[in-house]
């Protein structure tokens, strides 16, 4: 299988004049997303707190998170962001994704726009 990778905007939502876009490898695996710590310090989002996460290996680490705003094909969504490495590749995870109705085709490893954002569960919203 390949790598999907799409192009994402991070804003900061304090200062909406303040972003960074680079290329995000899609990570169905990975909740939330992932970006440099470099990139977020430079539009002026600061750590709020710290959450652990599991990765791939079992393994557990504990890393500094904020809240972003996520743009990605013509989409937007708040999520939490994970402050990474210098070096790290930035991922878009799956929470981000769902958010706005969009999924990988398992297939062609595209991304695919869902006819609805889905919303199961929910009564007496009309």
């Amino acid at each position: 299988m390949g790598a999907t990778h799409v192009t994402v905007r991070i804003t900061n939502p304090a200062a909406p004049d303040r972003f960074w876009e680079g290329l995000f490898l899609v990570d169905t695996g990975a909740a939330d997303s992932l970006v440099p710590r470099q990139h977020l310090e430079a539009i002026g989002i600061e750590p709020e707190g710290k959450r652990v996460y599991e990765l791939a290996d079992g393994s557990e680490i504990s890393v500094d998170v904020a809240v972003a705003k996520i743009e990605f094909m013509g989409e937007f969504v708040g999520g939490t962001v994970i402050f990474g490495e210098a070096n790290a590749e930035p991922l878009l995870g799956v929470t981000a994704l769902e958010s706005v109705g969009i999924e990988v085709d398992p297939l062609s490893q595209r991304l695919k726009r869902l006819p609805a954002v889905r919303l199961k569960g929910l009564v007496g919203l009309q």
